[in-house]
């Protein structure tokens, strides 16, 4: 059997803001900089969400968290 990788999930604007990974205001705000992995059939909008949640885990790993910003002021 041969072993192929699955496709990705692309879902449109509000299918990704009903999951609550971002408002669909947000989402529309991020497509049109250009910022979103998404491709456009027509006019609508389709993002990969399986690739935005990559970015987005890969953002919060870079954040500092309120723990770690105490605990470096009061070094």
């Amino acid at each position: 059997m041969q072993n192929r990788e699955m496709s990705p999930r692309m879902m449109t604007v509000r299918e990704v803001a009903s999951t609550g990974v971002l408002s669909e205001h947000a989402l529309r705000v991020l497509l049109k900089k250009g910022k979103l992995p998404a491709i456009y059939v027509g006019n609508k909008a389709l993002i990969n969400f399986d690739k935005l949640c990559e970015n987005l885990n890969s953002l919060s790993s870079n954040v500092i968290t309120a723990e770690e910003m105490y605990v470096y002021d009061h070094e």
